[in-house]
């Protein structure tokens, strides 16, 4: 559960590297930062190995098997210990090999791109480096006592290598056509983790491997199911931002697999020596995992000389003491959702695959940071997941509907769940046709942008007005549906012929139609509301589509006063205690200098109001860890209780 991922990519030009590592320092920070597993390094992006090696390259001013004495030194003290293999970086086989380096279209090689900039340079897994790097897992197979392997930087990427180019030519690809470069980088890369698979298990059968690509794709479990578990890389300050680790952890529930968190100990980013984020931070990334049924792990960058920091141990000991002191409640968790969303990226919607950096779909960062702010737990989920357990589904934006998906989402309906789509969700693959029953048809775009948007109902804290929505909606013809919003269109658009004003025309109190209907198969907002969120942030807009999700949802799973900056809350579920586990979060992000994400202050919130559903009264209602019982009532199949204080993460055990 408390994972650290020691770094050291060492350059060739450092000395004495490895000089003052000690067992005994080395277990005294363990110990310190309440660390039960540390990923040690084999090979580093250097290319250089940091153990004596017949296959690789032994670092050249180390003079001891350093992985070795990691290794011995943490297994005596009941510390895990996986290894890394730079697999998709190795810079010394680069300038021995450059034949066998990933190209892009124009002949470069990333990352570095050209030989005259300081960086790495990217291999391809489609070369005989492929060989030199199966050999090397083997060496430390067969050499060392590893609890696990980490591969890092692969993923199916195109490649216009010689190689490559020369192998699609012969299979019959057109090498000119996306299609044909993503479907072969797909299997050179499953050919590579087949490889590594066969070279693990004929040596350590079983021995648990993951692929670090920095992104696991929503809605492609072939290559999910690469790896024996999944480990989450978000930075919260590295740019990923915390809005990502939440709808990452909410596409690897629905997986089945164990999974961690990864985030870092560094003000911003990997690589960065002496750089330190407030303790307050971990604490809560450390409380985020918890809640999202996530272990973790947290990024060091060791000093070349090997001496472990204490200033960062005593940094993370803050955070894994408190983690520590949780795991009784956090062991055999699973979360409880009754929110489905069937992400852009798991509908392959144009546009929607995500990089490392933050989600890579507007719709889909703006749904989870909806639902968070909303206090609504949920998950992310594809074409492969039972939805039985949902009674919503929300699908953003832009899911239009293919056979498998109409087919699908009709099931879920005819069970009795819900939709709530947005913008042209719902629509044929082919046409624009609402396919869904929301009580109204499509009539085309409605041609203005900026909107205004009227709803009819109270709506705090405003008072009744014309809200301005930046984007274009959809013109609908009512056939039965209830609307709960409706359209009051500008006068005009804002062009060279006509404009008003410095930004853009005012509402023309004129009855514009429908912008929110509910029918039989749920709700539909017109807009792009959740692409629209995560540009414009508007709490308005926010506030109007939470209002059509708890219309189709009725009495919620979980409620609690909780601001929506900076208060989220989850709820887990132990089967063997027979318990429920709500965590409550809060803490205030804010962004300093160039957009880096931050937390420092944590300020308690007190008698926080909580109401959980639950089908028979419970037998008790208590903190966790402190043990306090609270006082609760339970009416109408709800369970309410108030939490005296939350200093940035509590638990509240409900038991059957």
């Amino acid at each position: 559960y408390r994972q650290v991922h020691l770094d050291f990519h060492t350059s060739e030009k450092i000395p004495a590297v490895g000089a003052d590592f000690k067992p005994e320092q080395f277990q005294a920070m363990l110990k310190l930062g309440h660390v039960d597993s540390i990923t040690v390094f084999s090979k580093c992006h250097h290319g250089w190995t940091y153990h004596p090696t017949t296959v690789g390259r032994q670092h050249p001013t180390l003079t001891l098997d350093l992985l070795g004495a990691q290794i011995k030194a943490a297994h005596a003290i009941n510390v895990k210990t996986p290894v890394y293999l730079s697999a998709g970086l190795d810079e010394q086989t680069y300038w021995r090999h450059p034949e066998w380096s990933r190209r892009l279209a124009n002949g470069s090689v990333p990352w570095a791109g050209s030989n005259d900039v300081a960086g790495y340079h990217e291999m391809c897994l489609n070369t005989a480096y492929l060989d030199l790097l199966i050999a090397e897992i083997e060496e430390v197979c067969r050499k060392y006592d590893a609890d696990g392997i980490f591969l890092d930087i692969v993923c199916p990427r195109p490649c216009w290598c010689n190689k490559c180019m020369t192998d699609r030519t012969a299979e019959g690809d057109d090498p000119r056509e996306e299609k044909s470069l993503n479907d072969h980088a797909r299997r050179v890369y499953l050919n590579y983790t087949k490889r590594v698979r066969t070279a693990i298990d004929g040596i350590k059968p079983g021995l648990p491997v993951f692929h670090n690509g920095g992104h696991i794709a929503r809605g492609d479990r072939e290559l999910a199911r690469q790896n024996t578990h999944l480990e989450v890389e978000s930075l919260p300050t590295g740019g990923w931002s915390y809005d990502h680790f939440p709808l990452s952890a909410a596409g690897a529930r629905v997986l089945g697999m164990n999974f961690l968190g990864m985030t870092g100990k560094f003000h911003e980013s990997w690589g960065e020596f002496g750089g330190f984020k407030h303790p307050n931070a971990l604490r809560y990334e450390a409380a985020l995992c918890a809640a999202h049924g996530a272990r973790m792990s947290i990024g060091d960058q060791l000093h070349p000389r090997a001496k472990m920091e204490e200033a960062t141990y005593a940094l993370i000991g803050a955070a894994y003491a408190e983690l520590e002191a949780k795991e009784p409640w956090l062991v055999g968790a699973r979360g409880l959702a009754e929110v489905a969303v069937f992400t852009a990226e798991a509908a392959g919607v144009t546009g929607s695959g995500a990089g490392q950096m933050p989600n890579g779909n507007k719709a889909d960062e703006g749904v989870s940071r909806l639902l968070n702010e909303g206090r609504i737990p949920f998950d992310a989920v594809d074409s492969e997941t039972d939805l039985k357990q949902y009674r919503l589904l929300i699908l953003p934006d832009g899911i239009r509907l293919n056979d498998k998906l109409l087919a699908l989402v009709k099931a879920f309906i005819a069970r009795g769940g819900k939709i709530f789509a947005t913008g042209v969700s719902g629509f044929a693959p082919d046409r624009d046709e609402q396919l869904l029953d929301f009580g109204a048809s499509d009539a085309g775009a409605t041609g203005v942008d900026p909107d205004y948007l009227v709803p009819l109902f109270d709506l705090p804290p405003w008072r009744s007005t014309a809200f301005l929505i930046y984007g274009q909606g959809r013109k609908l013809n009512v056939t039965g549906g209830t609307v709960s919003a409706r359209r009051d269109p500008p006068y005009f658009n804002r062009d060279l012929v006509h404009f008003c004003s410095h930004r853009h025309t005012p509402n023309s109190f004129s009855d514009g139609g429908a912008a929110m209907v509910s029918g039989p198969s749920g709700t539909w907002f017109t807009f792009a509301g959740f692409s629209i969120y995560t540009e414009r942030g508007q709490q308005a807009v926010r506030d109007i589509m939470l209002h059509g999700i708890h219309g189709e949802l009725g009495v919620p799973l979980i409620e609690a006063t909780l601001p929506a900056s900076g208060g989220r809350v989850t709820i887990t579920r132990q089967d063997a205690q027979r318990r429920d586990i709500v965590h409550l979060l809060f803490a205030l992000q804010s962004k300093r200098g160039q957009g880096v994400e931050v937390i420092e202050d944590i300020i308690p919130l007190h008698n926080v109001q909580v109401a959980v559903r639950k089908a028979a009264k419970p037998s008790a209602v208590t903190l966790a860890p402190q043990g306090g019982a609270l006082t609760f009532t339970y009416t109408d199949g709800v369970a309410r209780f108030t939490v005296p204080t939350l200093d940035c993460h509590q638990m509240v055990v409900i038991a059957d």
